[in-house]
């Protein structure tokens, strides 16, 4: 605080000049009265404060008479890019007024913790919450590119939440989002908020419009995610205080990982039936995060239950997710020699940029070059070298002992677990042998204290084996049992419009709850010419259905489609099982007898009837592989 009798600079809150004894009260410099603490204009002549500041106090030097009398300004607002979403429960204000005050309150802030979490797990900040609505936004006050995905990835992820948060609370509850994305006017004063403008109302009547559990967006936010995000088109719709209608898209699911990447062009089911499953994992995964403590998840089921199609669910949301994790994922082998640690392999190749075709000397520079990144520690890295090493088949001095191995493996991944969260994903347990199911239950022993995260994918008979301590209590066993009849017509339904109900009924019956029965047998309708793709992601019948001759079980299902294939084609497929799940195309040039002229046109058309698929692969030499669309298909074939 500066003296206006001698310049003098005294602490806040003294009354009096430490220099010269005169008070420091403030006083209006047009009729000299005292200025009250805090008070805006003069209480004797009303003159601005500001004003009767600046007129009494004295520059402390040249450099401060230079400059102009500050004044409280309101800070600039700049125009950013930005999505905002809006998200509303739906009926409860009838909900509120005929319950408690204190259960009104309680369940209204265990929602708002809720979507707090949600928003800020996928990069967005929480405006504000109005009444019993909650407003977000993505691109301010940093923009990313891409603000409007994780904007529609969480309004999803909440109209899903909020429906299992109502049970949990003894009340059906429902809530309905709107995303809307273009420019607005963005500042930082709290009495504004962070957005204002048109946009915020926008999103207030998008959501209005919305049926309840339902994420509606606008043309813009669709056109910007429509490569990871599947929407259906619901039309027109005229909007309060809009002259115009707007065209409205309804977000139904997650179809790839961020900007599109992995988007499979293969039929994929809508995601039905496992939504207790799905939030469990997620839950169990952002506990060992929070908690720094490792987890490993065991899902079993039978062939073509959805172990997979859970997994895929679980890698998009990991990949949605602002924070980044440190996924590494690997396949237990059935076959071939040398691969009892194949699944481990891949993940550590995967993590130093290691191809599989990779010869030894880029292998070893590439482990030297990984481990520094990784690895901060000399000393660290010079006990993990040789044990990785020789997990990647380096030559070593010597053959290290199963015990010194497992200690070198353990501290790499504890290693990269101090650095952000590890996942480990497992598939198909059921082919490793004891040393890999070992190695894991090594893992959650040594390394409970670190954020380590396991999802093990496996058929019912592994979980009986002997190895993972099943009993402790950082394994959770979560059994796929068959979905209901209800869920696979459902299926059958969001796949094919118009399917006969006779038929329907049928496919149903044979299914016995097994997904993926219902989606062979809509692929092998698509192969026969009977079925056809339309403008959306529905398929329409063509022709007529005639007498549907549906095989008794998965396995003769899947035989049956696989002989309506050309001989060619079906010859082919045989060359490729023997090949495993994936393959590189040099890899069947090279076992196959078919005239290399003819091999791409072949790959091709088992593409196109979707019994194998490209898989991209950044560290094969070819940049991706082929693989069957479902390990079954490899194994009937």
């Amino acid at each position: 605080m500066r003296c206006a009798a001698c310049g003098g600079e005294n602490p806040d809150g003294k009354r009096f000049c430490e220099d010269c004894g005169e008070s420091l009260a403030a006083v209006c410099a047009q009729c000299g009265a005292q200025l009250g603490l805090g008070k805006r204009f003069c209480g004797e002549c009303g003159t601005p404060v500001e004003a009767a500041v600046a007129a009494e106090s004295p520059p402390a030097s040249e450099a401060d008479a230079a400059q102009p009398a500050q004044k409280l300004t309101a800070p600039s607002t700049e125009l950013r890019h930005i999505s905002v979403l809006f998200c509303d429960l739906v009926d409860f204000t009838p909900f509120s007024e005929t319950h408690d005050a204190e259960e009104v309150r309680e369940l209204l802030s265990g929602y708002f913790e809720l979507a707090r979490a949600i928003v800020a797990r996928y990069g967005g900040i929480v405006e504000k919450f109005i009444g019993d609505a909650v407003m977000a936004v993505w691109g301010a006050p940093v923009a990313k590119e891409d603000d409007a995905e994780r904007a529609v990835r969480a309004g999803l992820e909440l109209v899903s939440a909020v429906a299992a948060y109502g049970p949990e609370q003894g009340t059906d509850l429902q809530a309905r989002v709107g995303v809307v994305t273009g420019g607005a006017a963005t500042t930082e004063t709290p009495e504004e908020g962070l957005v204002i403008g048109d946009r915020v109302n926008t999103a207030a009547r998008i959501q209005s419009v919305a049926p309840p559990g339902r994420c509606y967006v606008d043309e813009t936010t669709r056109a910007a995610t429509a490569v990871a995000i599947a929407y259906t088109d619901v039309g027109e719709h005229q909007l309060k205080g809009k002259a115009e209608p707007a065209r409205l898209f309804q977000a139904t699911r997650v179809v790839a990982l961020v900007g599109g990447s992995q988007r499979s062009g293969i039929l994929e089911a809508p995601f039905i039936g496992r939504d207790y499953e799905l939030r469990l994992v997620k839950e169990l995964f952002h506990g060992t995060a929070e908690r720094e403590s490792a987890r490993l998840v065991l899902v079993s089921g039978v062939a073509g239950v959805g172990k997979s199609r859970l997994a895929w669910e679980f890698a998009k949301y990991i990949d949605g997710l602002a924070g980044t994790v440190l996924w590494h994922a690997g396949r237990c082998l059935s076959y071939g020699e040398g691969v009892s640690y194949w699944a481990l392999s891949e993940m550590v190749r995967a993590r130093l940029l290691i191809g599989e075709e990779d010869p030894l000397e880029i292998v070893a520079e590439r482990l030297r070059a990984g481990l520094e990144r990784w690895i901060p520690d000399v000393a660290d890295r010079e006990f993990i070298a040789p044990r990785i090493g020789q997990l990647l088949g380096l030559p070593t001095p010597k053959v290290l002992a199963r015990e010194e191995l497992f200690s070198g493996w353990r501290l790499f991944f504890e290693r990269l677990a101090e650095y952000l969260p590890v996942v480990m994903f497992v598939e198909d347990l059921q082919w490793a042998d004891a040393g890999m199911v070992d190695f894991l239950d090594h893992l959650l022993e040594w390394s409970g204290d670190h954020a380590i995260f396991l999802l093990v994918l496996s058929r019912p008979e592994a979980t009986t084996r002997k190895g993972i301590g099943l009993s402790r209590r950082s394994v959770t066993t979560l059994p796929l049992d068959p979905l209901s009849d209800g869920v696979i017509g459902q299926i059958l339904d969001n796949l094919v419009t118009g399917l006969p109900e006779a038929a329907r009924a049928r496919i149903v019956e044979r299914a016995e709850g097994i997904p993926l029965y219902a989606i062979e047998t809509v692929r092998s309708l698509l192969d026969r010419g009977v079925l056809e793709k339309g403008d959306g992601e529905s398929l329409h019948l063509r022709a007529e259905l005639g007498d549907l001759e549906i095989p008794p079980g998965l396995t003769a299902l899947i035989a049956s489609r696989l002989d309506s294939l050309s001989p060619d084609e079906r010859q082919f497929a045989k060359e490729c099982s023997v090949l495993g799940s994936s393959f590189p195309r040099q890899a069947i040039e090279a076992v196959s007898d078919i005239d290399p002229a003819s091999l791409d046109g072949l790959l091709s058309a088992l593409v196109r009837k979707e019994v194998l698929t490209v898989r991209a692969d950044k560290l094969s030499p070819e940049k991706g592989q082929y693989a069957f669309t479902q390990s079954l298909i490899r194994s009937v074939a």
